[in-house]
C-alpha cells in the first residue's frame, strides 16, 4: 500500500502540473483523473460556489477513488474477460452461436460503433457473461457480519459474527440450478428463466450490491462484440487449462494463449 500510494501520489501531482500549464482557453483531457482534479474548481464547467458541500477533492480522496477503480473495477473486468474468452473458445457450439448473433446485428460491418440498440440486442453475449460468472466467479468468497444475534442453519450466533460466504457452493447447488456442472449459456435465453433469490452472486447482493454492475456488463458485452466480429480467435492449445492465481479475494488469469487473425 505504501508503494501504491507513492505511485498514485506522483501521478496526481504530475497531472495537476499538466493542468496548470494548459491555457484556460484550451480544452482539458477527458479522463477520470482530470475530472476528479478539476471537480468544483473554476475549470469545472459545472462549477458553482456552494460552500463545503461543493469543495474540490483532496489528493487522498482522488487516490482512494483511483485505487478503487483500478482494483475494484478494471482489474476484475480484465480478468473476467479472459475467463469469458477461454470458455467461448473451449465450447465451439457457444462460439458459433456468438458469432451468428454478432453477424446478424452488425451485418459484416467490422468498424462502426456499437449503439444502445445493438447492446440490448446482444442477448446471447449477455448470457455468456452470466454463465461464465456462474461457473467461474472471479470472487469465490465474500464476507457478511450480523449486527444482532440470529439463528442461521439451526445454530444460534451472537452479534458481530463474521460469515464467509462461498459462492461456488451456491452457483453449483443442484437445488438452484439444473445441471449446475454444465457450462450452458442457453439457460439464460429462456424468457421464463429467473434465478432463485440469492442463488446468483455475480455482483454481490443486498445493500452492498456492486454500484458498477451495469457499466461492467456494458464493457464486457461490447468488448466481446468488438473482438469477435473482427477477429477469428482460437486457443493455442485446446487441451491446456487456463492458468489462474488467487490474489487476495480475486481470481486472476496468469496466462491465456490464443491465436488471432482477421476474419474474412
Amino acid at each position: 500500500m505504501i508503494f501504491l500510494n507513492q505511485v498514485l501520489n506522483a501521478i496526481i501531482k504530475r497531472r495537476r502540473k499538466e493542468i496548470e500549464d494548459i491555457p484556460l482557453n484550451e480544452p482539458l483531457p477527458h479522463d477520470m483523473l482530470t475530472s476528479m482534479i478539476i471537480k468544483n474548481t473554476f475549470r469545472d464547467v459545472n462549477y458553482i460556489e456552494a460552500g463545503e458541500i461543493a469543495r474540490s477533492m483532496t489528493d487522498t480522496e482522488i487516490r482512494f477513488s483511483l485505487l478503487e477503480g483500478i482494483i475494484g473495477a478494471d482489474y476484475k473486468n480484465a480478468n473476467m474477460f479472459s475467463f469469458i474468452v477461454y470458455y467461448i473458445l473451449k465450447n465451439p457450439d457457444v462460439k458459433k452461436k456468438l458469432i451468428e448473433e454478432i453477424d446478424r446485428i452488425f451485418q459484416d460491418d467490422k468498424t462502426r460503433s456499437i449503439t444502445k440498440d445493438d447492446f440490448y440486442s446482444l442477448n446471447y453475449c449477455e448470457a455468456i457473461v452470466k454463465e461464465v460468472a456462474r461457473v467461474f466467479p472471479i470472487i469465490h468468497t465474500f464476507a457478511r457480519c450480523i449486527d444482532k444475534p440470529d439463528e442461521i442453519a439451526g445454530y444460534q450466533w451472537p452479534a458481530d459474527t463474521l460469515f464467509r460466504i462461498y459462492i461456488d457452493a451456491i452457483h453449483y447447488n443442484k437445488d438452484y440450478w439444473e445441471e449446475p456442472d454444465k457450462f450452458n449459456p442457453d439457460r439464460w435465453m429462456d424468457e421464463n428463466f429467473e434465478p432463485k433469490k440469492n442463488s446468483f452472486i455475480m455482483f454481490g447482493g443486498g445493500l452492498r450490491l456492486c454500484p458498477g454492475r451495469k457499466l461492467a456488463m456494458i464493457e464486457l458485452i461490447c468488448l466481446m462484440a468488438l473482438l469477435f466480429r473482427k477477429y477469428e480467435i482460437n486457443l493455442v492449445n485446446t487441451d491446456s487449462p487456463m492458468k489462474t492465481t488467487n490474489i487476495g479475494f480475486i481470481v486472476a488469469c496468469d496466462e491465456l494463449l490464443v491465436e488471432m487473425k482477421p476474419r474474412n
